[in-house]
């Protein structure tokens, strides 16, 4: 069997894109491991599927595995380069577009100037919904948000929690090319405090409206970008005050726009999607 696929990288975030609505597709844990595989496959940092949905009123429905194998409930770096797939191959001429995720409704909208703007929806604090257990760890607060102790991580680290449709913890670091990514990273994702597993970012705070950040992946590993990422990573700083309603992300692979414009309000992220090559693999 021959599987067409395309390769696409966000910010440096990079996927392979699968066609299942015209050619369904039965993505198994193996099969994922193996096209995301940079030495045995094609590599990639996750793997998305485009299908039809299944909830009338929405265009398409959106799937996103990790290079672990395992489905995961979002990715803002691709769901960019959804957008931009759904327009070369000739699936949508629509200039916005809603898609269906695991556990969420996401609006795709497609600028004149090729950048791709995706509403990331309301963040997510509720402990529960994140999940998050915080019991028997007493916080500290810095303008009545809570940052998380995890001693048991390494010494001196403390998060924000929440969730952008998955969930993330926010670590402040004074620079992050030193910050010890590699290090802290896996342990933070498999904290016993985090039942599914985190994202861990790293964030350096340059101005009010500019910030430097490494991320962690759950069931990836860190990657150039991650969408979801910068904004949870945003929301944190202004949820904390040391940040404003739009902001800069710079991460290793590029720049994304973050924009929260009130508490009650969806996040927006706005950054590049491009194609870089078109193949076929032998399975």
């Amino acid at each position: 069997m021959r599987l067409k696929f395309t390769k696409m990288q966000g910010a440096g975030n990079d996927f392979v894109v699968l066609d299942a609505l015209r050619s369904p597709l039965e993505l198994t844990p193996a099969l994922a491991r193996r096209l995301a595989d940079r030495r045995f496959g094609i590599g990639a940092d996750q793997i998305l599927l485009v299908e039809p949905s299944r909830t009338p009123g929405i265009d398409f429905r959106y799937r996103i595995y990790n290079s672990s194998g395992e489905e995961v409930e979002h990715c803002g770096n691709g769901a960019r380069c959804f957008v931009r797939y759904l327009h070369e191959h000739g699936l949508s001429d629509k200039t916005t577009v809603t898609v269906e995720t695991v556990n969420n409704v996401l609006e795709l909208r497609l600028g004149a100037d090729g950048r791709v703007t995706v509403d990331m929806n309301r963040p997510v604090f509720e402990h529960a919904r994140i999940p998050f257990d915080a019991t028997g760890l007493v916080p500290r607060r810095e303008s009545g948000f809570e940052l998380w102790p995890l001693a048991d991580a390494g010494a001196g680290v403390e998060v924000a929690v929440l969730s952008m449709g998955n969930p993330h913890a926010v670590m402040r670091v004074a620079d992050v090319d030193t910050a010890p990514v590699a290090l802290l990273g896996p342990r933070i994702e498999t904290h016993a405090r985090f039942p599914r597993h985190v994202n861990a970012g790293f964030m350096q705070v340059l101005e009010p409206d500019a910030v430097r950040l490494r991320v962690h992946e759950r069931g990836a590993g860190e990657t150039l970008a991650c969408g979801t990422g910068a904004c949870a990573a945003v929301v944190a700083g202004i949820r904390l005050g040391w940040l404003a309603r739009r902001v800069t992300v710079q991460a290793r692979g590029g720049e994304l726009l973050v924009e929260w414009p009130r508490d009650d309000a969806s996040v927006l992220m706005t950054g590049p999607a491009e194609t870089v090559f078109e193949g076929e693999i032998q399975l």
